[in-house]
């Protein structure tokens, strides 16, 4: 499900050079939407970017890594604290209605089904 995002944004073409983590995301369906929770440790809204374009979702952040005043980082278990990863939806979703919450480094995607899409009850009748 993951797909790279073609943009013609300098800004864009130099991030994707850059090496980043895939976040791990979990990705619930129910009768409503589609629910993405994505891991973004230690990135915070001012650095976090998701877009669509066209059927493509895109998640960037970039985490920021505090270190006390004096302090070299002499080894580190991940090269980079940048997070990228895409999705390709379906036409079944309705991409305008995402609604996005990030807490504790935890990014939530609520992307709802268009209504046609979603079950409903259909009444039956005694004659």
């Amino acid at each position: 499900m993951n797909t790279e995002v073609k943009t013609r944004t300098p800004d864009a073409a130099a991030r994707r050079e850059t090496p980043s983590l895939r976040p791990a995301v979990d990705i619930v369906e129910d009768a409503e939407g589609v629910t993405l929770i994505a891991d973004m440790p230690g990135v915070d809204k001012e650095r976090l970017h998701v877009r669509v374009d066209a059927n493509t979702l895109q998640i960037e952040g970039e985490a920021q890594v505090d270190l006390p005043e004096g302090a070299e980082a002499l080894y580190a278990d991940v090269r980079t604290t940048r997070f990228s990863r895409g999705f390709t939806l379906s036409n079944e979703l309705e991409p305008d209605k995402i609604d996005a919450q990030l807490r504790n480094g935890v990014l939530t995607l609520r992307i709802p089904k268009h209504p046609e899409q979603r079950p409903r009850k259909i009444e039956v009748r005694t004659a």
